[in-house]
């Protein structure tokens, strides 16, 4: 007898479309240059963000296959890893979490980890070298061994499914803004909103990671984006760049400054501010709006993809 098909996550009612606030915040006002904030860390409280974006397609295509198991990757910090692990405890969806470095397995799970594991996530560490194999055959090969039949979700949730997901955000801000920026990790994001936004419209990916993601070097997150594009749209679509001078030492790393500005605007504007993305996204465009980057009387959006 056959089993009954999942459900799919749109039976957890999402906040969409997210709220789009207007914030007057004074390096922009002093140039007579609005600043929106696409709160995109309302649309739901265990899945929030691109995080939802991302995963929504991937989650609906596993449920329409019958699939029960989804595989990830992500490092002891991932918040990729902890919203999939919740979307496998909400939509009843086993989870494995492939987690960077060896050495935490005889560790404490740190608590992102130990979100993962509340949520139901199996947890297995593979040291750094295969982890940089983790798309690799026999790699794959070696987890179905290890835990039979499963979806593979890639790191940070980005492949075609996932950038076709995040046109609606590119969407949902069509008219609003002249100029949307967002925080870059795996890069499905900036694939995916550049896509969906009008044609007189830009977008600006600031990347988190040192190099842009190593391993090819600094132009290894464009190739990626492009390659993302190309697999899901069938070629380059939208007007977008990245600027990769605001990682403040690589992915999780930060600075007093960067710290010094995230407090400040939190002083300011009441708002919380996600250090890994959010924070960078804010320092880097910040700085942007003081070149003199934005004409007086545009507008600029920052999409806001998580919580603290």
């Amino acid at each position: 007898m056959s089993r009954p098909p999942r459900p799919g996550p749109d039976t957890l009612r999402p906040r969409l479309p997210s709220p789009l606030q207007e914030i007057e915040d004074e390096p922009f006002a002093r140039r007579g240059v609005r600043l929106l904030l696409k709160r995109d860390d309302l649309i739901h409280p265990d899945l929030p963000g691109n995080k939802w974006r991302k995963l929504a397609p991937n989650l609906r295509a596993a449920a329409a296959a019958g699939e029960r198991a989804l595989l990830t990757f992500g490092g002891a910090y991932s918040n990729h890893l902890r919203a999939t692990a919740a979307a496998g405890r909400l939509l009843g969806f086993a989870t494995i979490g492939v987690v960077r470095g060896d050495e935490l397995a005889a560790a404490p799970l740190n608590p992102s980890l130990a979100r993962c594991a509340a949520d139901g996530m199996r947890l297995h560490f593979i040291d750094r070298a295969r982890y940089r194999r983790k798309t690799d055959p026999d790699v794959l090969a070696a987890l179905h061994e290890s835990f039979g039949a499963f979806r593979v979700i890639p790191e940070g949730g980005s492949n075609s499914l996932a950038a076709q997901g995040c046109t609606e955000l590119g969407r949902e801000l069509r008219g609003a803004a002249d100029t949307v920026t967002v925080a870059c990790g795996t890069g499905g994001t900036l694939a995916g909103l550049a896509a969906g936004l009008g044609p007189d419209q830009r977008a600006v990916g600031f990347p988190v990671l040192k190099d842009g993601g190593d391993p090819g070097g600094p132009h290894f997150l464009r190739q990626t984006v492009e390659e993302l594009q190309r697999a899901a749209f069938g070629g380059p679509r939208g007007d977008w760049r990245l600027d990769g001078r605001f990682h403040c030492g690589g992915y999780a790393r930060t600075t007093p400054e960067l710290d010094a500005f995230a407090a400040a605007f939190e002083d300011r504007h009441g708002l919380p501010v996600e250090r890994v993305y959010v924070a960078k996204l804010l320092y880097g465009l910040t700085a942007l709006a003081e070149e003199g980057s934005f004409a007086p009387g545009s507008t600029v959006a920052a999409v806001i993809t998580g919580t603290p």
